[in-house]
């Protein structure tokens, strides 16, 4: 059986919180939030993750918004597996304060496991010709605390565990993920802000592991910020806002696991375009940076 990595793992995902946190809410009225993402895992190592990831975050009203994920994962080389995930999540919101707001989150979604055992000395096995693919459904929940420049949330995007079996054979166990977000944005001046912020996640059954990032966002068009993932990698990332809709960054991981001998660091990208539906981009004076 396989205890491989459990989901899939992002450096920039202050971007689409969502996929963490179904409570997650851009909170702007209006703009619907979309997003591509490509990950390269470890390259130059054979059979390395690649994750690929489409999303939008869609207020429906004050109250409510919903956000919809595709990912795709790919691991393995000469037995490879290819897993889709379709989620939707919605998130409720409420007032508690003046200065804060508190938002419900569920997800649902189906979970499509494939197994390619093609290319290696096992093809011919009927376990693996015959039964080489499962669906899963899925679902999670989650509470984020936002104001205008601080969030905190926990959440278990998958509150389901499943097992893969193909035939006699189990292939993969998927466990309960737990996560904890939070983080803080200081103006320092006018045109610079800092932003500290922490994801913190524990497997079932796995040790606690943990990012720490410190972001900063200069005159509302620049990104430079650096991260550190417990015993895995530290992380360089930049961002450009190109005009107040579009938004590219990129980010490095710099290995420094077991691995780190072996692969050249992980590579990982994201396209941002806001759709203002309602014509209200002179409201959001700067970006709300989380």
């Amino acid at each position: 059986m396989s205890y491989a990595q459990q989901e899939p793992q992002y450096s920039q995902y202050m971007y689409n919180m969502s996929t963490v946190n179904p409570a997650y809410v851009v909170n702007q009225s209006g703009l619907i939030s979309t997003g591509l993402l490509y990950r390269k895992q470890w390259t130059g190592l054979d059979g390395s993750p690649q994750t690929a990831n489409v999303f939008g975050n869609i207020p429906i009203s004050e109250k409510i918004e919903l956000s919809v994920n595709y990912v795709n994962d790919r691991i393995g080389d000469a037995i490879s597996t290819n897993n889709n995930f379709f989620n939707i999540d919605f998130a409720y919101v409420t007032r508690i304060s003046d200065r804060f707001r508190l938002s419900y989150g569920l997800k649902t979604g189906i979970n499509s496991f494939k197994l390619d055992a093609s290319g290696s000395n096992v093809a011919n096995d009927p376990a693996f010709a015959d039964n080489n693919a499962k669906l899963q459904f899925n679902v999670g929940a989650g509470l984020f605390l936002f104001s205008h420049n601080f969030y905190a949330g926990i959440s278990s995007p998958n509150l389901l565990p499943n097992d893969v079996n193909l035939g006699e054979f189990g292939v993969s166990e998927t466990k309960t993920h737990i996560y904890g977000v939070s983080g803080f944005i200081f103006d320092l001046v006018d045109e610079v802000k800092l932003k500290p912020s922490m994801v913190i996640k524990q497997v079932i059954d796995s040790p606690l592991t943990f990012d720490v990032s410190l972001n900063s966002l200069i005159y509302d068009k620049f990104e430079l910020g650096v991260s550190y993932r417990y015993e895995d990698a530290f992380i360089a990332l930049a961002g450009f806002n190109i005009t107040k809709s579009l938004k590219v960054a990129y980010s490095y991981d710099f290995s420094t696991s077991e691995l780190s001998g072996y692969n050249n660091g992980s590579h990982e990208i994201i396209l941002l375009y806001n759709f203002d539906l309602l014509n209200l981009s002179n409201k959001y004076t700067s970006p709300r940076f989380y």
